[in-house]
């Protein structure tokens, strides 16, 4: 925008497209007419031409029978005009009705769908609740858009059930991966994976009630939602079925597999365990060997008629097999507190 004033001729000037639904309040014309010597310069498009604001100012020259006017140029895209025109008349001069600020919101959504109830909020002065609003009645028939252009600029994905999934697949593989990793992997802000996470240990799906109904309304078909590059499929949620349609199937993860999941983090996390070449080899081996209900479960439906004998022979040694490992582990608890209360009793009493 340039910032000296120019003299230019009002015949030269279009008229504002004005956020005004009753136009030009003639007893605030004549009010302007009066300090019209410290009104500020009238704001212009240079491309068009077209007043941006400050016909009301426009109308007091005439008021007074002048043909030129101060203006300084605004020299943004023309789909901008209206935009900083409602900003303009919102901070400054007549104040703009409820009633023209809602109407304002509705021709920007019209033109900017993308843009974020914040934003819209910002150039008319409403809050977002009364934005998104608006957005809902005069959003009828036009088309539902997954992306949404923040007042900073940024585009912010509306629905994240596809990354939330992809989240999910990869905490119930490794349960002690790091936020940071799965928030490089799916594109979610830490918040959000933290988020999916907390939803796992507690048994729920990962995506909340409210985003799976946002979710369906945005798909039109069960083969148009992409799922990231490399995302493996969630388990007990089939590729080309919605998070919508998985709610009434069982979740990612069940309560009885959350305490297990719980435990394989914590031990992930146990220097002991992380700070040595032994430990680390320990959990590399536990975690190709761990297994919740949701994967064998999974695994069951595949097995064939004639090899469910086997299959369950060969479970049976694998369930005989951690049994004594567990009966071991057990025996070690014992031993180690039958030691530290020894130890404790042969110490002197000290006075």
């Amino acid at each position: 925008m340039e910032r000296s004033p120019r003299v230019v001729r009002i015949d030269e000037l279009i008229p504002a497209d004005s956020p005004r639904l009753s136009g030009i309040d003639r007893a605030h014309v004549q009010r302007l007419a009066t300090v019209y010597a410290s009104l500020p310069p009238v704001l212009v498009h240079r491309p068009t031409m077209r007043v941006v604001d400050g016909m009301h100012r426009i109308s007091a020259a005439l008021l007074k029978g002048l043909e030129t006017v101060e203006v300084t140029f605004f020299d943004g895209a023309e789909d901008q005009v209206f935009l900083r025109s409602v900003a303009a008349n919102i901070t400054n001069g007549l104040p703009l009705s409820v009633a023209d600020r809602k109407t304002a919101a509705a021709r920007i959504l019209a033109s900017h769908p993308t843009l974020s109830d914040r934003a819209v909020a910002a150039h008319v002065g409403l809050d977002a609740k009364t934005v998104a609003g608006v957005r809902t009645c005069s959003a009828a028939g036009s088309p539902l858009l997954n992306v949404r252009t923040g007042a900073d600029g940024r585009i912010h994905p509306l629905d994240r059930t596809a990354e939330r999934l992809h989240a999910a697949a990869l905490l119930t593989q490794d349960p002690a991966l790091s936020l940071r990793s799965v928030v490089e992997q799916t594109g979610l802000s830490l918040g959000t994976a933290h988020d999916v996470r907390r939803r796992l240990l507690r048994g729920e799906d990962p995506v909340p009630q409210s985003r799976q109904s946002a979710g369906a309304m945005l798909e039109a078909g069960p083969a148009k939602r992409p799922r990231p590059a490399g995302a493996p499929v969630v388990p007990g949620i089939r590729p080309g079925r919605t998070a919508t349609s998985a709610v009434a199937g069982r979740p990612p993860v069940s309560p009885r597999s959350r305490a297990p999941m719980e435990a394989l983090r914590k031990l992930s996390h146990d220097p002991s365990l992380r700070h040595s070449d032994q430990g680390r080899e320990l959990m590399r081996w536990l975690h190709n060997r761990f297994l919740v209900d949701e994967a064998w479960r999974r695994r069951a439906d595949v097995v064939p008629a004639h090899c469910v004998d086997s299959m369950a022979e060969l479970a049976q040694h694998c369930s005989d097999a951690w049994r004594r490992f567990a009966e071991e582990m057990v025996r070690r608890r014992h031993t180690s507190a039958a030691d530290v209360a020894e130890v404790r009793a042969t110490q002197p009493t000290r006075r």
